[in-house]
Parts: structure tokens; C-alpha cells; sequence
């Protein structure tokens, strides 16, 4: 019988054999997570910086101005320019927290019910590991960010709850805007790109845009109502998630000044990185009980770098 050099892929169709192969392959299990886990961090879409570990910590500095305490001095010919002290920002330092769960996949269950059963367990996984390291991200945002006012009351409208019936889009809009001028007016280089809010404002929110015309008629790829994709509406991209602490705020933040997740790759025999998102994953053959034992982890620590770049607007929800 001819053989072929390298031996092809293996594929997904239903076959268990196949199937284990698959799962015997740490790359293309790590390959088919990614896929599933970086459309859904939220922590990683506003905490974009990214910082390499080792040891179990890192350090860093928060609230560093970007402006130096002296003006620049007129300077004669020939003499020597005046030098100023730059001051540091507060150190601080955050130790890595390992997060991760199993799932087991019996032998049973795959000869039964073929592919089903793996991309059941996947999902599980990927579900599991996101909700959690994203409320705790979220939390550590919520928690280091303190400028704040209360929904219709930026602007002086009173308009009250986003929710409400009687709230227009332009009420929600000069509430947006001036959590994003407040931001502008600290001068210290931030520029507010995202607006993040719970599933339901956010259902809500759009809604009143769509009524409103913010959106293009003309072409259904232009079209948030039509197409699902997160809308920019000012410059600033709008996300939601269930995930909030508080899900009666909305935060609106420079995503590149933020902050970002401090991921720790632990490595180990059999597990293999997928990708981007930080996370690490490991199959592991348990020929004792005829099942395959699936691990998802992250190891990792969300760090606020600048809370200054981002404020809080509260009672947008009843």
C-alpha cells in the first residue's frame, strides 16, 4: 500500500480514529481554542498592552504624566540647557493568578456521537475561561477607575437613564461625549476610542441609534442594525458583555492607554500555546477509563496602567 511523506492532516470527519489523532495533535487543539477564544476576550479588546512574565509577578508603574514638571527655558548661545527632574509613576506589583478547568471526553461519547462531544467540551472550556478572567479584568478596571458622573446629568439635560423611554440617542450621545471631552481635557495624551456597556444597554442603545439615522441606509455592510458588528458612532467603537460588576455603568476608555494582561507562559510537557490570548492547552490520553482529559488555562494578571484614561458613567440601567 503507498504511503504518503508527510502523512496528511487529520481531519474532522466523524471518524473516532481521526478523532483521536486529532487529539493527540496539541498544536491543532491549541489552533482550533484560539479560534474560539480570541473573538472573545473583552479584557484583551481594553486592555490591550501585553507584558511578558517570569517569576510569578510583575511590576510596574501607574499614573505617570507624560509632561515633565519645567517648562522649557530660554536658552543663550553657547550656555548649558536647564535640566529638569522627571518623576516616576507609582510602582506597583501584581502577582499572576493560574485560571483553568478540565473536561473529559469518554470513548463513548465520541464513537456515539463523533465530533460533537469535542467541540461540546471546547466551547465549555472556552466559555468558563473567558467569563471568568474577563469579570476579574473588568473588576480591576471598575475598581482603578474613579472619574464618574451620572447618566444625563454630563451635559445638563437630566435626561436620565439610557434605558428610559423618553432618553433620545442624542441624550446618550452628549453623555458619551463628555465623559470623552472630561478624559480630552486632562491633557495627558489619552484619546477615549471605546464605549463599554452590558448586553442589555447596549440592545437598548442601539436601538435608539438605529431610530435615530447614526447609521448609513445606503449599503447593509454599513449597518450595525444588519450586520451585528460592533458600530463606531463618534470614533468610538461600542462593546458589550454580560460580565460587567456593575451592569448599570457604561465606561468610556483609550483601550492603547488603559492597561493590559500580564500573561505567564508556564509551559510544561504536552501543553502547547494558542496563540495571542495567552492561553495554554494539554490533552491528556487516560487509556485507565477508555476518555480523553482536555485542560484550558491562563495564567495571567489584568493591570490597569493609566486610570485616568477612562471614566465611569453610572445609572444608565435601572
Amino acid at each position: 500500500m503507498p504511503t504518503t511523506y508527510p502523512p496528511a492532516s487529520p481531519t474532522l470527519s466523524g471518524d473516532n480514529v481521526t478523532i483521536s489523532r486529532f487529539l493527540q495533535n496539541p498544536t491543532l487543539v491549541a489552533r482550533r481554542l484560539r479560534t474560539l477564544l480570541e473573538q472573545r476576550y473583552i479584557a484583551d479588546a481594553l486592555l490591550t498592552g501585553r507584558f511578558t512574565v517570569s517569576g510569578g509577578a510583575v511590576q510596574y508603574e501607574t499614573g505617570e504624566s507624560i509632561f515633565g514638571p519645567d517648562n522649557p527655558r530660554a536658552t543663550a548661545p553657547g550656555s548649558e540647557y536647564p535640566l529638569t527632574n522627571l518623576a516616576n509613576g507609582t510602582a506597583s506589583l501584581a502577582k499572576t493568578v493560574k485560571w483553568g478547568s478540565d473536561a473529559l471526553i469518554t470513548d463513548e461519547a465520541i464513537k456515539r456521537q463523533n465530533m460533537d462531544p469535542v467541540e461540546r467540551a471546547f466551547m465549555k472550556l472556552v466559555n468558563t475561561n473567558v467569563k471568568y478572567v474577563d469579570s476579574v479584568a473588568l473588576s480591576a478596571i471598575s475598581s482603578a477607575v474613579t472619574q464618574t458622573f451620572v447618566a444625563g446629568t454630563g451635559d445638563g439635560s437630566g435626561a436620565g437613564l439610557w434605558t428610559a423611554a423618553a432618553t433620545t440617542a442624542q441624550d446618550i450621545l452628549s453623555d458619551v461625549l463628555v465623559a470623552r471631552a472630561n478624559i480630552l481635557t486632562l491633557n495627558n495624551g489619552y484619546d477615549p476610542n471605546t464605549v463599554v456597556v452590558s448586553d442589555t444597554v447596549y440592545a437598548l442603545a442601539l436601538a435608539k441609534f438605529v431610530a435615530a439615522g447614526y447609521f448609513a441606509r445606503e449599503t447593509d455592510s454599513a449597518n450595525p442594525a444588519l450586520t451585528g458588528n460592533f458600530p463606531v458612532i463618534a470614533g468610538m467603537r461600542w462593546l458589550s458583555t454580560p460580565n460587567l460588576p456593575v451592569a448599570s455603568a457604561a465606561l468610556v476608555l483609550d483601550s492603547t492607554q488603559l492597561g493590559g494582561m500580564a500573561d505567564e507562559a508556564l509551559g510544561g510537557p504536552g501543553y502547547s500555546s494558542a496563540g495571542g490570548v495567552g492561553v495554554e492547552v494539554k490533552t491528556m490520553r487516560q487509556d485507565e477509563e477508555d476518555q480523553w482529559r482536555i485542560r484550558c488555562r491562563r495564567v495571567t494578571v489584568p493591570i490597569v496602567l493609566e486610570p485616568a484614561a477612562a471614566y465611569k458613567i453610572t445609572a444608565v440601567s435601572a
